[in-house]
């Protein structure tokens, strides 16, 4: 896929980015490369306070790294801290 063409990625969201995107999923058109440029566009549309050192990135279901290359048609989640009691 040529860089300059938008990719539409499904977007998982939980927890607090849930919360803050106040919705639990998105098709999200965009031209990211991987899940820290997506994340980074979603952290300014939708002012997430959670940085991204504090997350795991997910493609397809499997944890990944932050530099994976994203694909048309892609799944990504990003999860946070999880607190348990």
């Amino acid at each position: 896929m040529k860089e300059n063409m938008f990719k539409k990625i499904n977007v998982l969201y939980f927890a607090i980015l849930r919360e803050q995107a106040q919705k639990e999923q998105e098709i999200h058109e965009t031209h990211a490369q991987t899940p820290a440029e997506l994340y980074a566009e979603l952290q300014a549309a939708y002012a997430f306070d959670l940085p991204k050192e504090r997350l795991r990135a997910a493609v397809n279901h499997a944890f990944c790294a932050w530099d994976t290359p994203l694909n048309d048609n892609d799944t990504v989640a990003f999860i946070p801290p999880v607190s348990g009691g």
